[in-house]
């Protein structure tokens, strides 16, 4: 008679399967660093989990930085452009962008650029530039250049790098005043950038009234956003920009100009938040928490902002990431088309602007140097957007 469950006779001992044995010193201390490492992930906050989301998409974290070295860069835009914004040189219009170098005859100089040397071609009747080799012309750095007015509270001078003694300095060459392509680029970022974040920080705020009063009362207030909605997303966006911009009295300042350029994308932009904001209220307004505030007595504003808004924050903030390309390439059109911000406020767009002319553009092709930083900063906010996304996911 054998086992049945292994086939050895009665009374006959059970092979025993090999025991291994970890040599390895005991750490008494390991499941106490596990247990905080566990605690540590489950104990922590929504901001927290998303940031640590975040920090493991590569090209949105990249982006991020990007965006912030752009942005840092408007502070101190004076002092990176080598000249002022009104700065000319009528001795080198249309100069084309100057080669910079480190050797010159096989020694290390440094930055330097070498001088140009201006003729007439007495067939077309242009200025033509040619770089004398013979004399190279160090960068200086640190070092003190045009008078510029910081911030419009004190007068200063001193630059990041400026043009060598004696010479010129044309990174990205000039355009028809002589003025320096690179340094009107660095000054447009101001205008750009900021246009886009007010705009948002003003779209943003409607949307969240307006879609979540929509969203909590439901009823007749529904119907009137909704049709708000659904009137203003019928109208095509590219005319109506042109007609709210025409709109705007010629006799208005600068200033005024780029606050109503700001309010009009605003207005323009919102419903797509808010219907994001109506959907998940009409959704979180159900739920226990949200029922047992009313019951306590809780105003809807309160419960409104403190118990159903804080719920989905995070998606409603990457949305808003972007949403604020869609209001820089729209300044950007409308500025293009004349129809937008106009000088002496200098944008991307107005930048661009100046490039209509393809004969221009054909001879002087570094006026479309401007579209180079539109187009990084609307790639960097969208891989930035699409990783907040994925981080504000509560199923990533």
């Amino acid at each position: 008679m054998t086992d049945q469950t292994s086939g050895a006779a009665p009374g006959t001992p059970r092979p025993r399967s090999p025991h291994y044995v970890n040599r390895e010193p005991w750490d008494p201390y390991v499941s106490e660093r596990l247990t905080a490492e566990q605690e540590k992930y489950y104990m922590a906050g929504q901001w927290k989990l998303m940031w640590w989301r975040f920090r493991r998409h590569r090209p949105a974290v990249v982006s991020a930085a990007f965006l912030l070295l752009m942005y840092f860069s408007t502070l101190i835009s004076e002092f990176i452009a080598p000249y002022d914004l009104h700065t000319r040189h009528s001795a080198y219009i249309f100069a084309p962008p100057q080669r910079v170098h480190v050797m010159h005859e096989g020694q290390f100089l440094g930055p330097f650029v070498y001088a140009l040397k201006t003729s007439r071609d007495m067939e077309t009747l242009q200025r033509v530039y040619t770089p004398d080799t013979t004399k190279p012309m160090q960068i200086r750095f640190f070092c003190k250049g045009d008078t510029y007015e910081f911030w419009n509270l004190f007068e200063w001078d001193f630059h990041f790098f400026c043009q060598p003694e004696g010479g010129q300095l044309f990174l990205l060459g000039t355009d028809r005043l002589g003025r320096d392509m690179f340094s009107r680029i660095v000054y447009a970022a101001r205008i750009s950038l900021t246009i886009g974040i007010f705009g948002i920080a003003l779209s943003f705020a409607l949307a969240l009234v307006l879609g979540g009063l929509a969203g909590y009362y439901g009823g007749w207030v529904d119907s009137v956003v909704q049709r708000i909605t659904e009137i203003i997303k019928s109208f095509p966006h590219l005319p109506l920009w042109l007609a709210l911009s025409a709109a705007l009295p010629v006799t208005w300042s600068p200033l005024l100009v780029y606050f109503g350029i700001t309010i009009i994308l605003a207005l323009l932009d919102w419903p797509g938040l808010g219907r994001a904001v109506r959907s998940k209220l009409l959704s979180l307004r159900e739920e226990d928490y949200a029922a047992a505030a009313q019951m306590m007595g809780a105003k809807p504003g309160r419960i409104i902002g403190r118990h159903l808004l804080p719920g989905f924050m995070s998606h409603l903030i990457a949305s808003a990431t972007l949403s604020i390309p869609s209001m820089i390439l729209a300044e950007t059109a409308l500025s293009f088309l004349g129809l937008g911000l106009r000088p002496p406020i200098t944008s991307w767009g107005v930048l661009l602007n100046e490039a209509t002319d393809i004969n221009v553009v054909a001879v002087n092709w570094w006026l479309m140097f401007p579209v180079v930083p539109v187009i990084g900063v609307i790639l960097a906010y969208q891989f930035m957007g699409d990783g907040m996304r994925d981080a504000a996911d509560p199923y990533g």
